[in-house]
């Protein structure tokens, strides 16, 4: 199981910053200290929302000086992969519930010479990526009903990343297990503490009082003490 002990990696969804200050907001998340940035693209097919594009992955990639990871939750995401490699995505996520042909689709990714993650819904089990779990980069857990910033954390996806960790550690892999959705100060550590190594979280960065940075480093520090419990026990 996962060592509770372990910091866990951030991924600001930029879906929540400020786009009338992007650079900025983009900086002072980088301030914060954190591993890359996470764009989400909706098409309102596959989730009920539009949201951002190539535009804005490239206008991220511009500004950060970590790595960008594209969070595709389109229908066929496999028309688009070569389009957001080239607007400057490091990582590209596709869903097990959107592409049909999925081996085909993670290995296209694979020879853009990007990483690759496959994301699950709430309702998705774990076992679906069973067959799949050696070819990836990282597997993604939605604890939110994909569609939407700032919704609830659902407390019965914590068992999905315990099964996700379970199955890795079976494996003897480095995948990463990323959690994305409801991501704050209380939720973080218990994701941690499940087994997700990377968290993506909006609202409880861009939103906070004291900006990108100070959102940053308040998760940090919640996951630090989080850590030191359990780690003192």
């Amino acid at each position: 199981m996962q060592d509770v002990t372990a910091a866990p990696k951030f991924a600001p969804s930029v879906l929540a910053a400020d786009f009338l200050k992007l650079g900025d907001e983009i900086r002072q998340a980088e301030a914060g200290g954190i591993d890359r940035f996470h764009v989400d693209i909706m098409d309102g097919l596959f989730v009920p929302n539009l949201s951002l594009g190539i535009p804005i992955v490239e206008a991220v990639r511009r500004a950060a000086t970590v790595p960008v990871e594209v969070h595709l939750m389109i229908e066929r995401p496999e028309r688009y992969l070569g389009d957001f490699a080239r607007a400057g995505s490091d990582w590209i996520i596709v869903h097990q519930e959107a592409s049909v042909q999925l081996h085909r689709t993670v290995h296209a990714v694979r020879e853009l010479e990007r990483k690759v993650s496959v994301g699950l819904n709430p309702g998705t089990p774990v076992q679906t990526l069973e067959a799949l779990i050696d070819d990836l980069d990282g597997v993604l857990i939605m604890t939110v009903d994909p569609g939407f910033g700032g919704q609830k954390f659902i407390e019965s996806t914590l068992r999905k990343v315990r099964q996700a960790r379970e199955l890795v550690e079976a494996r003897g892999l480095h995948c990463e297990i990323e959690v994305d959705g409801g991501v704050d100060a209380a939720t973080a550590p218990r994701a941690v503490a499940a087994g997700a190594t990377l968290l993506v979280a909006g609202t409880s960065v861009f939103r906070h009082a004291d900006g990108p940075a100070g959102g940053v480093r308040h998760l940090h520090q919640c996951c630090a003490a989080a850590r030191y419990v359990a780690g003192s026990q």
